[in-house]
């Protein structure tokens, strides 16, 4: 039965957003860059879904809280791939209504 799952986020994990990427950044590029400061889970650059072209932005996960800060305070500012870049921890999204303008009522 569903009611019987209780879905529990790992509250370990710290992730991560990164804005300002380069549009030629990919996600291995992405992980590389974060290794050096520890573990990572994972990392992901934001494509638009029609074209597949990144947003340039994207969100990496690491396990260790020390080793994310430590990655956020270095890298915050910091140039890849000839751009400076935002690093700072992810908020959690908020839901966004969603938009019927064309749709069926």
């Amino acid at each position: 039965m569903l009611s019987d799952f209780n879905f529990q986020p790992d509250l370990d994990i710290m992730n991560i957003y990164v804005g300002n990427l380069s549009y030629g950044v990919s996600d291995d590029q992405l992980r590389e860059v974060f290794e050096a400061y520890g573990e990572v889970s994972s990392a992901k650059v934001i494509s638009d879904k029609y074209s597949g072209r990144s947003k340039g932005f994207g969100f990496v996960e690491m396990d260790n809280d020390a080793e994310a800060q430590a990655a956020i305070d270095q890298l915050d500012g910091a140039e890849i791939d000839g751009r400076a870049v935002k690093v700072n921890e992810a908020k959690p999204r908020e839901d966004r209504p969603r938009n019927n303008k064309g749709g069926r009522n």
